[in-house]
Order: structure tokens, then C-alpha cells, then sequence
């Protein structure tokens, strides 16, 4: 078993490689990258179910879905590289220019990070994402996956590699950390010379740890305890839909909502179509329902579990839903300003005063007036996959693709001009 540091180095000295390695080498290796992910589907079906049999009852079903690979997914894992090859490289783009009154011509330049190294929990899908980002613009990877997931990481960065020696470009760019313990994860927070940008992708405690603890560069993403409020002049089927779909379409996601804000004047008519939707529809299908989480006023209007002192600050993962009551518009924002973790946010309303104060107001990375939550995607906003979500505001901020994975550097261009 290699070491995490020999596996850290071997990165490090592999980087300037590829950052010599023109468009179209980095196209050709994503290219063979997809096509070898596809050619090892038989492969990594066999390793993920190792990984799903052995972490079933461990994780539960929702969390096991997160971890499970079929073959649409594997396809669709090699379809995102594909949709990574078809954006701008991002390396070497001219971010500004300026000609000062000397004659010097300053261009600001984007370039690789170098090194980035991610932390992350169940899902396979992240690694050939981070990978492909990471390859496009000009990085190497560390990818450290947990323990319920090394078996299909394994296999996954295994058919990654084939791809890079099939278009000559070095394996190591693509390290996969063996040792699962934590002791992986805290060497990745205090690898200083080795790793240029740390990104933890997980739950609450994941990246608490390595925002307290990391001694490199370190974004935090991830948590979302994503809000819904719908204002008095909602649309309600409409506003239904878009609960339905932002609670119930992937629960374990970071972008599932997992509160509901609902104005008093709304209030008596929605929450029984959210019961009966979320609720008995989907037991007559045979579907988990919904458990409904909510406070007093709700409660005196559809039946449910009374909300308890952490509800509101909570990200389920799983079918749960909070569900609270507010007075107006600016009672919904206030709440969400004291509960939110800066993720995603949605308002469903016919009013464009409302529509204004909420996108104005809220502060978080994604905000939507009439819209799903779930959107809040790499592959949705157009960025091919994503590293992650970023819920904080320095560097980058909601999806990272591929701009967000380089820094910059000033090429300064004179004629014998001194100072």
C-alpha cells in the first residue's frame, strides 16, 4: 500500500507536466478517461456492489443511494467528462488587460492551482467529476474517498488511469489515497508544500474538521440546509411542484430542501396539499413519505411531528421536511438568515416586490424566485460537473467548475522600462 504522502508527492511532481500539456493532450485524455470508464463498467458494478452489501445497514436507504452505481450512472459519470471537454479551457484565459501610461501591458492570467486534494463521503460519481475538472484545468488530484466507497473509487480511478496512458499523459495526476482512517484526512489539512487547495465535500462534521484543522488553503462546501418559503401570492400547484421536487427528488443531496417557510396568509390552504402530497399520495404508492417536523401554528393546521429545538438547523439527507409558519415575507427572510448555511434558497411568489426583497436579502450562494432548489448543479449551470458547492464567499462561491480551480498570475510585458 503506498502512503499518503508518497501518493501527495507523486502529484506534486507529476503537475508541471501537465501544465506543459496543450488543449488538445488534455482533450484526447478526457476523451480516453470517458471512453475507459465505460469499457470498466463491469468492473466497477462489481466493486460498488461490494461497497453497497457491506455499508447497507450501516448507512440506511437514502444514504445507500447515494453510494449505489448502476450502469445509466456510470454512463452518465463518462457522459460529464465528455461535457467537460466541450467548455473553454480555462488555463491561460486573459482575465483583464490593462496598458498603463508607461507602456507596460499587464495581463491578469488564469493558471492551475496545482495540486488540489478533496475529502469526501459515499459517492463514487465525485471522483471521476473532481478528476475531469481537475485534469481540464491543469491540476493534479488527491482524491481521499471513505472507506464505504474505496472499493468502487478504486476501480473508478483504476479505468481513469488507462485513460491517461492511453493518451501519455502520467497516472499520477490522479492519485487515490489508500488508507482510509483519519489519519489520511488529517495528513491532505496539513500537507503545506504538497497540496495548493483543499476541498472537503460532506457533511456538517466532515467539514468542520478541516475548516478548524486544515493548514492549507481550504474551501468549505457542502452542508445545505436549503429553505423554501412560500409568500402569500404563491402560485400553490406551482409551489407544490417545486417542494415535491426539491424534497423528494434526491434527499441525500446537498441541494434537497429541507425547510419549509410558509406565509400565515397561505398557510391554511397549502399545508394540507403538502400533507397530502408529500404524505398520503405517496404512501398509496408504496413511496417513503415525507415525515412532516412542524411548529405550533403548523401543527394546529395538518397533523405531523412536533418540531423539535434542532430541526431548523438539521440537514436531513432523508425524508424529513421542517416546516414553519411565518407572518410575511420579512419573517422568512429573517429566519433564513439565522438558520441557513448559505447554500440555496428558493421564494415562490407572484409578487415582484417579494420576488426583489428576497433575492436583495438572502445570502446565499444560489437564490431562486419561482424555482426548484435542485438546480443548484455544476451540469445544470452549464459548468459540465463540479468539484462542489462552495458555500462560502472568498475565491468561490456555489458550483465550482473549472474557472474556480485556478488562481492567477500577473504576465507583465515592457520594452526596457524602469522604475
Amino acid at each position: 500500500m503506498k502512503s499518503t504522502l508518497e501518493i501527495m508527492s507523486a502529484a506534486k511532481a507529476a503537475a508541471p507536466g501537465l501544465a506543459r500539456a496543450t488543449e488538445a493532450q488534455k482533450k484526447q485524455a478526457l476523451l480516453a478517461m470517458a471512453d475507459q470508464l465505460e469499457a470498466h463498467c463491469a468492473a466497477i458494478l462489481a466493486a460498488n456492489e461490494a461497497d453497497v452489501a457491506a455499508a447497507q445497514q450501516a448507512l440506511g436507504e437514502v444514504m445507500t443511494d447515494r453510494l449505489r452505481l448502476n450502469e445509466a450512472r456510470v454512463h452518465a459519470m463518462a457522459e460529464g467528462i465528455r461535457d467537460v471537454v466541450k467548455l473553454p479551457d480555462p488555463v491561460g484565459a486573459v482575465l483583464s488587460r490593462t496598458e498603463r501610461p508607461n507602456g507596460l501591458v499587464i495581463e491578469k492570467t488564469a493558471v492551475p492551482m496545482g495540486v488540489i486534494g478533496m475529502i469526501y463521503e459515499s459517492r463514487p460519481n465525485v471522483t471521476s467529476d473532481a478528476a475531469a475538472l481537475a485534469l481540464k484545468s491543469g491540476n493534479a488530484m488527491v482524491l481521499r474517498g471513505g472507506k464505504e466507497s474505496f472499493r468502487s473509487n478504486a476501480a473508478i480511478v483504476d479505468a481513469l488511469h488507462q485513460g491517461l496512458e492511453k493518451a501519455g499523459l502520467e497516472p499520477n495526476l490522479i492519485g487515490l489515497v489508500e488508507d482510509t482512517t483519519r489519519a489520511s484526512a488529517r495528513e491532505l489539512m496539513e500537507a503545506v508544500g504538497l497540496i495548493d487547495l483543499l476541498i472537503p465535500r460532506g457533511g456538517a462534521g466532515l467539514i468542520k474538521s478541516c475548516t478548524e484543522n486544515a493548514k492549507v488553503p481550504c474551501i468549505q462546501t457542502g452542508t445545505g440546509i436549503c429553505h423554501i418559503f412560500v409568500d402569500a401570492s404563491a402560485d400553490l400547484d406551482m409551489a407544490l411542484d417545486i417542494l415535491e421536487n426539491a424534497k423528494t427528488s434526491r434527499p441525500s443531496v446537498c441541494n434537497a430542501a429541507e425547510v419549509l417557510l410558509v406565509h400565515a396568509a397561505a398557510a391554511k390552504a397549502f399545508l394540507p396539499m403538502v400533507r397530502d402530497r408529500l404524505v398520503t399520495a405517496r404512501q398509496a404508492k408504496g413511496l417513503c413519505p415525507v415525515e412532516l417536523r412542524l411548529d405550533p401554528t403548523a401543527a394546529a393546521i395538518i397533523p405531523g411531528t412536533a418540531a423539535g429545538a434542532q430541526d431548523f438547523d438539521t440537514e436531513f439527507l432523508d425524508y424529513v421536511l421542517a416546516v414553519r409558519v411565518v407572518e410575511d415575507a420579512a419573517a422568512a427572510i429573517r429566519h433564513i438568515a439565522e438558520h441557513s448555511t448559505g447554500h440555496s434558497e428558493a421564494i415562490v411568489t407572484r409578487s415582484e416586490e417579494s420576488a426583489e426583497a428576497f433575492t436583495r436579502q438572502v445570502d446565499s450562494a444560489a437564490v431562486y424566485v419561482n424555482a426548484s432548489t435542485r438546480f443548484t448543479d455544476g451540469g445544470e449551470f452549464g459548468l459540465g460537473c463540479e468539484m462542489g458547492i462552495s458555500t462560502q464567499k472568498l475565491h468561490a462561491r456555489g458550483p465550482m467548475g473549472l474557472a474556480e480551480l485556478c488562481s492567477y498570475k500577473y504576465i507583465v510585458r515592457g520594452n526596457g522600462q524602469i522604475r
